[in-house]
């Protein structure tokens, strides 16, 4: 079926259930960012793969809400859908909420299924649609009646994270959120999203492509834990250790009537960001609204996890650096192509002791393509490597030791001085943020602007945030912080720089039908000295593999900015150099050479 033909069979579904406009959100039951391929509704009904948007389906509208990551993207896949692209902050574009407020009649119906819409959205959208008298139908999953051939839930076997690698054990944690619940007087906390509750219980999955997670909810009580999941997913050494904290296994939809049993004496804590609405409207008791504490308490990492982080990226380095090689010294002489390409790297990491699989899609974008800055190659869209031109690589590895997520952009034969000067301004971008110095209590968005001043200078930007934090085998992209110059509640980047969080620094320069170049760093937020002043912070950074010289301008570049990507090559040829072989070694020290 073509995608009109999916909206026709759509709107036939609305007119019989009297529903005038249907929502269709990139989203599984848990509000995950990424989803597996049973819950890519929005993806079956509009024709767009990018990995956020929501569609809004009318009898004679149709539109899609996305943000700057994905507008040349969209607007690709929409054309000939009759759906229209919404620029989200972008001029006078109005939301979704604000769409549905002023389009849809007074007394009409807007519907969609409650459990891919979180809380705080439907929330919204009660009080936008209240005044209109527009009725809310959240018990219908309109795409399952249209998706005849839709992808089953994945029944991909868990497994265990020891204490090795996750350094604390579930008693512990379990023990952190109860205090939080006792904080704020409640006495049951229902967790619905996937990285927590994995987190929570150091178990992971393989029920997302490329993120190691678990379908599944958990009820804290005080003195049990509720897991709803597929039990055949659960291996003996998982059950065993459940056992211990006394986890009690229930299938995973019966959730849903459970909720409904709590006694009206009890208290629960939820997240209106990480709880959908469905479940919402099904609790029966009082309801005390908190972040989950989960969510903080993972992003700082422990000590553990921390020298793992640092060995997971050694590997990575490693399997990155032997990629570049290969692509520099190989490109011109056989055929190479996104996607080849992308495979390549992908057996190099799988040669690293611990690999699990990639972290995320590999985004291997050559020339124009990596103005799309999530595209990702597809046999439709695969290309030749060519001299004269920039390839853009956004990968990650997941191993045992953490997850990686590192952006190189190559340059192929030569580029002209222009192209050039925006490499040095975005490799200048990605260094001043990670040497920036911070009295503690500073937020992301006090600091993004020393990335984007020297592109800024140039009269460009990069509508996208700079950074995000990074997930322990959990979420690539992970709350509750990160670095944009503006405040996206959605995007839950509200806290402070804490010890121990782990964030990247992703600047770049993407030009419409031309090339795009992103250069990506991870670093870990650590402690500096304390004074007279306040206790100040730094960043340690943890990313090495080689930023390439080809690419490099020095008349744009101070003396400091000199010294320092010396200094850095210097660190990536005495961490990397060891575990290459003779010729790689000697391509490493002519691209590590002091400039």
């Amino acid at each position: 079926m073509k995608v009109t033909e999916r909206i026709a069979n759509l709107r036939s579904l609305m007119t019989e259930k009297g529903i005038d406009a249907y929502v269709v959100p990139t989203a599984d039951f848990h509000q995950s960012e990424y989803v597996g391929e049973h819950f890519k509704s929005r993806k079956f009904i509009t024709g767009f793969s990018g990995s956020y948007g929501t569609a809004v389906i009318m009898q004679e509208d149709a539109g899609l809400w996305t943000d700057g990551r994905y507008f040349f993207q969209a607007t690709n896949e929409l054309e000939g859908s009759g759906i229209r692209l919404m620029k989200m902050f972008v001029g006078d574009t109005p939301s979704v909420t604000e769409f549905l407020a002023s389009n849809v009649k007074e007394g009409g119906k807007v519907g969609f299924d409650g459990r891919v819409l979180s809380m705080g959205e439907g929330q919204e959208y009660e009080e936008a649609l209240l005044p209109k008298n527009i009725s809310i139908d959240y018990s219908e999953d309109l795409i399952d009646e249209v998706w005849t051939d839709r992808p089953p839930l994945s029944d991909k076997p868990a497994f265990f994270l020891p204490e090795k690698y996750s350094g604390e054990s579930t008693s512990s944690k379990l023990e952190r959120v109860r205090q939080v619940m006792r904080d704020h007087g409640a006495t049951v906390h229902a967790i619905a999203s996937l990285d927590d509750v994995c987190w929570l219980l150091n178990v992971r999955g393989d029920d997302i492509d490329f993120f190691p997670l678990l379908l599944s909810y958990a009820v804290v009580k005080m003195d049990c834990v509720d897991l709803y999941v597929d039990e055949n997913k659960l291996n003996d050494e998982i059950l065993a250790e459940l056992a211990k904290n006394n986890v009690h296994i229930h299938p995973y939809n019966d959730i849903y009537e459970d909720i409904k049993t709590l006694s009206a004496d009890e208290t629960i804590m939820i997240d209106p960001m990480k709880m959908n609405y469905a479940l919402y409207k099904n609790i029966p008791c009082k309801i005390v609204e908190h972040a989950n504490p989960t969510i903080l308490f993972k992003a700082m990492k422990n000590p553990v996890e921390l020298e793992n982080i640092r060995q997971a990226h050694i590997k990575d380095g490693v399997a990155i650096t032997k990629f570049m090689h290969w692509v520099k010294t190989r490109y011109d002489k056989e055929t190479i192509t996104e996607l080849s390409s992308a495979d390549k790297l992908t057996g190099f990491r799988a040669e690293q002791e611990g690999y699990i699989r990639d972290s995320f899609e590999p985004l291997c974008a050559f020339k124009d393509h990596a103005a799309m800055m999530h595209y990702s190659p597809s046999p439709e869209s695969d290309v030749k490597l060519e001299s004269g031109a920039f390839f853009l690589n956004d990968t990650g590895g997941g191993y045992f030791e953490g997850s990686t997520d590192i952006t190189r952009t190559f340059v192929l034969g030569s580029v002209d001085d222009e192209m050039k000067k925006y490499f040095t301004a975005v490799v200048r971008a990605m260094m001043n943020l990670s040497r920036a110095k911070f009295l503690y209590g500073c937020y992301g968005y006090n600091l993004d602007i020393l990335a984007r001043g020297p592109i800024w200078d140039l009269g460009l930007d990069f509508q996208c945030g700079t950074g995000h934090g990074v997930g322990y085998l959990g979420n690539i992209h992970e709350a509750p912080t990160g670095f944009r110059w503006y405040v996206v509640p959605s995007k839950n980047e509200h806290h402070q720089l804490e010890e121990g969080m782990v964030i990247t620094d992703e600047p770049g320069i993407y030009e419409d039908g031309k090339f795009g170049i992103r250069i990506e760093n991870e670093f870990i937020v650590k402690k500096a000295e304390q004074n007279k002043y306040g206790q100040f912070m730094e960043f340690e950074t943890i990313t090495f593999a080689p930023i390439d010289l080809d690419g490099i301008d020095t008349q744009y570049m101070t003396k400091f900015e000199i010294d320092w990507l010396n200094n850095y090559h210097a660190q990536v040829y005495e961490k990397i150099a060891p575990h290459l072989t003779d010729e790689e070694r000697e391509w490493l020290k002519e691209y590590t050479r002091a400039i």
